[in-house]
Order: structure tokens, then C-alpha cells, then sequence
């Protein structure tokens, strides 16, 4: 059984479909849905978004850089705040990204800075994380 799921940042919609199954990181751990799933609402943590149009057919990936999940009745929405397909994830620019953030941490920073750069750091891992496990 499907249900809609629409997969939205502040950029671009990177999917809107029918699927029958989602994997993502929300704020307790990995959680899966699937049709007829109970309501909730759920801070997503970064990392992959896996998603089957048909159960045990092909995932498409997409990287969510953090945001919210709403499952209702009737749909699924993802409102990530950075997303992009795996396929387009740039290891050279998520390399540099993690060196960056590496680079400031290692410096003087506030208590905010510190936050924004650890979220930056970790948002850059999840991003190499899974443009390598890709490229394997």
C-alpha cells in the first residue's frame, strides 16, 4: 500500500510521489514508515533519507541536512533544511566543508558559534558518509 511523500527544502522539491516505504534519522534514531503509519511529527537529524517507491525495489537516497518529518493519514513531508540527491553530493565540497568547520571549532569561539559550527561539522560528515558508502 502507498501513500504520498513530498520532500521539500528551501531551495528545490527533490521528490513528490507515491512510495510505499521511507527510512530516516529523526531525533530519537532511525525510523521507518510506511502506509497507515500513526501521525507524528519528528525533528530529522542529518543524514540519509531512503525511500522505496516498491518494497524491496530500489532506494533513491537523498541527504537531509536536518529539519522535520510530518506523517499524516494521507501524506508524508519532509521539510529539510539542506537536501540534495546523493548522486550530486560533491566529495571535494563536502571535504572542504568538514575542514572548515574543523578549522573554526579548533579556533576561539562564543557558545553559539561552537553549536552552529558542530552542526555545520556534523551536517559535512553525514554528507561524506554517504557519498562514499554511493561511490562503493
Amino acid at each position: 500500500m502507498k501513500y504520498a511523500l513530498r520532500v521539500v527544502s528551501v531551495e528545490q522539491s527533490l521528490f513528490e510521489g507515491e512510495v510505499e516505504f521511507i527510512i530516516a534519522n529523526g531525533a530519537d534514531g532511525e525510523l521507518g514508515v510506511m502506509a497507515r503509519h500513526a501521525p507524528l511529527m519528528t525533528v530529522l537529524k542529518p543524514g540519509p533519507l531512503r525511500i522505496q517507491e516498491v518494497m524491496g525495489g530500489a532506494e533513491e537516497l537523498i541527504f537531509v541536512g536536518g529539519g522535520f518529518l510530518e506523517v499524516l493519514p494521507e501524506r508524508v513531508t519532509v521539510l529539510a533544511d539542506v537536501a540534495e540527491r546523493a548522486e550530486d553530493i560533491s566529495l571535494e565540497r563536502a571535504e572542504e566543508a568538514r575542514r572548515r568547520a574543523q578549522e573554526k571549532l579548533a579556533g576561539t569561539v562564543t557558545a553559539a558559534e561552537e553549536v552552529e559550527f558542530q552542526t555545520a561539522l556534523a551536517i559535512a560528515e553525514a554528507r561524506l558518509r554517504l557519498a562514499r558508502t554511493r561511490r562503493l
